[in-house]
């Protein structure tokens, strides 16, 4: 069984073009994902998630029985209990439906604006935290753009996923950032560090602006940022050290890991309760 990750919706329906779409029509009590949640089933492959566990176990042996016997259509309604070994407590009503041309491209559409409106994350400084933070950052729905001024080190980050913007002035990067965008800067050079985090504290709709460094550091930019920008106000908006100070271990997997889940509950906060509150592009299937 294949399961498709970092692979376009597109591949995965030209690979599987006869499959079935699997999708949460209704939840009660505790669940493992939201009504709208979905996934592809394939006769070998398969394409998101609706949770994992036993329901979607359930839901995968069903469609690829519909697959083998030709049905077109199903709905069911699972309860979450002791009786299927899922124990979440809720109830979760399901839809299947074998997909045709026209719900392909509805697929391909949401996808894409799904991809569309994924945060952009910035990350100044490829180097040892940098990639590793990169890498992942990319098993999220966000956009990540690693930037340095040292195309070495960008060559040395082959992460799928994962853009890459070799620039002279990564400080103009920020100017043409997206509202909302993350920017999380560690370069090999503190004056840089300091230039662009206060481009980035300067813009204001930021959902994050996170600096590598130790309370030296800190302070530093924070004289320097009073002196130079004129504006000692927008200190209150940094996030340095990156990754919290509880944890006392200066390894970059550690650091980027730690930072990696702040970045990301920084990013996502404000998308998730927006789509709470209206749901877009629902499939009419």
């Amino acid at each position: 069984m294949l399961l498709a990750g970092h692979e376009d919706v597109r591949d995965f329906l030209k690979a599987e073009p006869d499959c079935i779409l699997v999708t949460v029509t209704g939840t009660a009590g505790s669940t493992p994902r939201d009504e709208d949640a979905w996934m592809l089933v394939g006769r070998h492959r398969l394409f998101g998630t609706i949770g994992g566990g036993q329901l979607e176990y359930m839901a995968i042996d069903q469609a690829r029985r519909g697959l083998r016997v030709g049905h077109d259509t199903e709905t069911l309604d699972i309860p979450l209990g002791p009786e299927i070994g899922q124990c979440c407590g809720g109830r979760v009503g399901l839809s299947l439906s074998r997909v045709s041309k026209e719900v392909a491209m509805q697929l391909i559409m949401r996808s894409d604006a799904e991809i569309a409106e994924r945060r952009h994350v910035y990350i100044f400084g490829a180097g040892h935290v940098g990639r590793v933070l990169a890498a992942a950052l990319s098993l999220a729905p966000l956009r990540v753009v690693l930037v340095d001024t040292r195309e070495d080190e960008l060559s040395a980050c082959p992460v799928a996923g994962i853009e890459t913007c070799l620039t002279p002035m990564p400080e103009a990067i920020v100017r043409d950032a997206p509202a909302g965008s993350a920017f999380v800067v560690l370069t090999h050079d503190h004056a840089l560090d300091f230039l662009i985090a206060a481009e980035a504290l300067l813009r204001q709709d930021a959902a994050y602006v996170g600096m590598i460094g130790s309370k030296t550091k800190r302070a530093t930019f924070r004289n320097w940022l009073s002196r130079e920008v004129g504006k000692p106000e927008l200190f209150s908006g940094l996030v340095c050290p990156i990754g919290g100070d509880t944890v006392k271990d200066k390894r970059p997997a550690v650091i980027a890991t730690l930072a990696a889940a702040e970045i990301l509950t920084a990013a996502l906060v404000e998308p998730m309760q927006h789509r709470a509150e209206k749901r877009v592009l629902r499939l009419d299937v």
